[in-house]
């Protein structure tokens, strides 16, 4: 691989465009008391601008300096579960492009210094992940572009022999701190199944990773390794090569991601790693290794469905109140799930792990469960899970006559065994253990019970199984 085969993809230099640091303190300092819309759209105004413009390596480095800090700064918005807006994706997209475009004048000068470069490696590649990270974060597939990048920012990091120069930047959500653990954090946040990831979860695996991330290895591909780890081809747009598909590029480019130092540290103990990070990370680890969540080959048709999302509207839709439905296209379905297109604008009512009910015209409803979401330029793509039993509304008490909380119960029967119950409920509501009056619809009498281990949960509901008479 050279140079020619794989180039960064950098914005244009206008004919006539001029910038000057004159100033540009002040403006970005002045941006910070509007709006963040506002705010976010005048950075963008006047990076966009430093971006085309003719300027020497030292007044472009100056200038990406000062905007990494505004970065920092429209950075806290969106920590935890708040998505980041457009605008925000964009500014990042943006300082990726200034980095990469300082990276060219580095390397068209004469014998650079190998911490400038390391940075500056850095630098454009910790911008390319957070524009992969932030689409992973909004269910949007990142463009092609931004992977290719990525890969000659790691490849032009092996050959300068920069992949393991320690660089210090206080970012957040916090980074690895070299070039090769940045580009393998990536690497596995990609490889984790990112769609199928709750809100706020994508960050937060993310910043998981961080001290994991370098123990990872890129080793040369060997034709004759029988090996199941993941395969990088650094020439394709792509994270990694899909399981099944035969490897075809020259070997020059391919790289095999080996993760047995990563596993095992993931067993030690950790005393800073929060109890959801390990969760967290305990779930995606099988998707490094090939094994894929659908269980159940899928069959393409097409056919017209309502929706009707949440725990409270559900319950209302089982009283037969007919509360608002929303309407979306079934595009494939299998005995465990099926995939539905939604409006895009429903984005906010479906996040993953969201209770639903799927009414078609013909059939029983079907109780579900979101496992992942894709937004693309056709709508909101939804994987939903069924949930086999027959759903039915009930109220709960934490008194006979106090007030009443709308639940649930799905019900299964087992062969011999009478029924299977569970009872779904808002995540917080109740604590195990608490004892509670459970009353089914169109019967008067309470049964009392206390309330058991969950045996499954989500970002927005909660399920307990019940043995009831």
């Amino acid at each position: 691989m050279t140079l020619d085969a794989l180039r960064l993809e950098v914005p244009d230099i206008h004919d006539g465009e001029t910038a000057s640091l004159v100033g540009l303190n002040e403006q970005l300092a002045a941006a910070r008391s509007q709006s963040t819309d506002n705010a976010l759209q005048q950075v963008l105004s006047l990076l966009f601008h430093f971006n085309r413009s003719a300027m020497t390596l030292l007044e472009r480095q100056r200038a990406l300096q000062s905007f990494s800090e505004e970065y920092r700064h429209y950075a806290v918005t969106y920590q935890e579960h708040r998505a980041p807006s457009p605008l925000f994706l964009h500014l990042c997209a943006e300082l990726a492009a200034g980095f990469k475009r300082l990276l060219l004048q580095i390397l068209q000068g004469h014998q650079p210094s190998r911490p400038h470069l390391a940075w500056c490696l850095y630098m454009a590649e910790h911008f390319v992940a957070q524009t992969l990270m932030r689409h992973y974060q909004t269910y949007q597939e990142p463009p092609p572009g931004l992977w290719r990048d990525s890969h000659l920012l790691y490849w032009l990091g092996e050959h300068q022999n920069c992949l393991d120069e320690h660089v210090a930047a206080a970012f957040q959500p916090a980074p690895a701190s070299t070039l090769r653990g940045l580009y393998q954090q990536t690497l596995l946040l990609a490889m984790s199944n990112p769609f199928h990831l709750a809100d706020g979860e994508c960050p937060r695996l993310f910043s998981a990773l961080t001290p994991l991330a370098e123990l990872a290895r890129l080793i040369p591909w060997d034709a004759e390794e029988d090996n199941d780890s993941p395969i990088i081809d650094l020439s394709q747009p792509l994270p990694c090569l899909p399981y099944e598909q035969a490897v075809t590029s020259d070997p020059d480019c391919l790289r095999r991601l080996e993760l047995g130092a990563l596993l095992i540290a993931m067993d030690d103990p950790a005393p800073l790693q929060r109890a959801e990070e390990r969760e967290l990370l305990e779930r995606v680890q099988q998707h490094w290794l090939g094994r894929q969540q659908r269980r159940h080959p899928r069959a393409d048709f097409s056919a017209d469905c309502n929706v009707v999302i949440g725990l409270p509207t559900i319950h209302a839709q089982l009283l037969e109140k007919r509360p608002s439905t929303c309407s979306a296209q079934m595009l494939d379905a299998s005995p465990g799930g099926a995939r539905l297109l939604c409006n895009a604008d429903q984005g906010h009512q479906l996040p993953v792990g969201q209770l639903l009910l799927v009414l078609t015209s013909k059939g029983t409803p079907s109780l579900a469960l979101v496992r992942w979401r894709h937004l693309n330029s056709n709508g909101l793509h939804v994987g939903v899970r069924y949930l086999k039993g027959l759903p039915r509304p009930v109220w709960l008490r934490r008194a006979p006559s106090s007030q009443t909380h709308p639940a649930v119960l799905q019900s299964t029967p087992e062969p011999g065994n009478g029924w299977h119950h569970g009872l779904w409920l808002p995540c917080g509501q109740f604590v195990e253990g608490e004892n509670l009056w459970l009353q089914l619809a169109n019967i008067n009498n309470q049964a009392v019970l206390p309330l058991p281990a969950a045996n499954l949960s989500t970002s927005t509901v909660v399920r307990h199984p019940l043995r009831l008479a």
